[in-house]
Parts: structure tokens; C-alpha cells; sequence
């Protein structure tokens, strides 16, 4: 079952969920694996992050969900928008940063990212690379990260990073897939707004078709951080 947060005060309540959790782990002396979402929803949360001082960006190994088949510099970037956002800020290592290359060819792209994916989990004698934490934002239709309705990605079982077409943008995307997302330890949802609450709604009662409603961890948990 998915926990739900409902908070009045958004940015501030979702950047103390996100460093709890990074920072029990780094007590642990181990590093974070955290990976990101793009879009406007998450900016703040990103730059309040960053102007925390107990997080140790050393040792928190950063991943995207999702990207544009754009350049590193386009304002559509996901990255772009995470490195204005904390990376620069918070002076994160660029070694620590695994990001989807949108410059390149989409196929490639994603390859390369899948790779040094599949090599950290090989170091780490894991099956599938497990993230601690994938952080997820939802359209109004339903998707998440780039795993839009209609599209071949949502039937992809064996691949972890993919090139995909989205019907409804028209346009390619590079997302990770639900083999991956779900061999995380905890997914959290980042929603701001009311214009969403009923696609949430029709996923809690199960038996939903909207992208979003498949991210179920394996054995791991669901949050839902939702403004109000």
C-alpha cells in the first residue's frame, strides 16, 4: 500500500523527506543512489537541497529518470535543470553524476547509460542495479518519467534504460523502464496541485491503465508526496 503525504508546505516537507533518507544511509558510512526527475515541479526541492550543509555530496551517486533528446545546454534539458538547480550549487562530484546523454543518438544514449549502470551493478554483485531512492513526477495523462501511455517502452522487460517514442509529445525520449524503477528500494512521487488528484485517485483504487499506476517496487515502498 502507498503512503500519502499531503503537506501545505510542499518544497520544505519533500527537501526534509529526501535528506532523511540520504542522510541514514550516509550515517551508515554507505553512499545514496538517488535518481532524479526533470520538469518545473522539482526545482525547488532540488535548490533547497543544495543549500543544506549535512549532505554529503561525495558520497550520493546521482542518476536521471528521464531526458529530452536535447543537448546538455537546451532549456529543455533535464540535466541542465538539475545542474543549475544543485549540482553547481551543492559542488557535486562530476564522477557521481550518471547522466543520459540527449546529444547523442537516442539508441545510444540510452545504451551508454544503461552500461555503466549494468557495470556498478556487476561490482556490487547485484542482479539489477538498485537505486535507494527514484524520485518521479506525473503528467495529467498518467505518465511518468518518460513511460507515456501508448508507448513501446511500457512493455519493455529486459532493457533498464530505452529510447522512446511519446505519441502524445511527438517527439523521442530517453527513460528509464519499469524493471529498473521498480528494483528500487522506495519510489517517491513528487505531485504539486490539485489537476492531478484524480489520476491518483483512479491508481489507488488499482486496476488502472495510466503508466504511473505500474510503478510498483519490488521490495521496496511507494510514497506519494503530495501540496495541497
Amino acid at each position: 500500500m502507498a503512503e500519502v503525504i499531503e503537506t501545505e508546505n510542499f518544497v520544505s516537507d519533500a527537501c526534509e523527506c529526501i535528506a532523511a533518507k540520504i542522510l541514514k544511509k550516509q550515517k551508515q558510512g554507505e553512499v545514496f543512489s538517488l535518481s532524479l526527475c526533470g520538469g518545473s515541479t522539482p526545482a525547488p526541492i532540488y535548490r533547497a537541497l543544495a543549500e543544506r550543509k549535512d549532505i554529503d555530496w561525495d558520497r550520493v551517486l546521482i542518476t536521471f529518470g528521464d531526458e529530452r533528446c536535447v543537448g546538455s545546454e537546451d532549456m529543455q534539458s533535464n540535466y541542465r535543470m538539475v545542474r543549475e538547480a544543485l549540482l553547481d550549487v551543492a559542488d557535486v562530484p562530476s564522477g557521481n553524476v550518471i547522466r543520459i546523454e540527449g546529444e547523442l543518438d537516442a539508441a545510444e544514449a540510452a545504451s551508454k547509460c544503461e552500461q555503466r549502470l549494468r557495470d556498478l551493478a556487476e561490482q556490487s554483485g547485484q542482479v539489477i542495479f538498485k537505486h535507494d531512492l527514484v524520485l518521479l513526477g506525473m503528467g495529467e495523462d498518467g505518465h511518468t518519467a518518460s513511460l507515456f501511455p501508448g508507448s513501446k517502452a511500457l512493455n519493455e522487460s529486459s532493457r533498464w534504460v530505452i529510447e522512446n517514442f511519446a505519441p502524445s509529445q511527438d517527439s523521442w525520449r530517453l527513460t528509464m523502464t519499469y524493471p529498473l524503477i521498480n528494483a528500487a528500494e522506495e519510489v517517491l512521487f513528487l505531485i504539486n496541485g490539485d489537476k492531478k488528484r484524480k489520476i491518483m485517485q483512479e491508481i489507488f483504487a488499482g486496476g488502472s491503465t495510466y503508466p504511473a499506476a505500474a510503478i510498483k517496487p519490488v521490495s521496496g515502498q511507494v510514497t506519494w508526496i503530495v501540496g495541497v
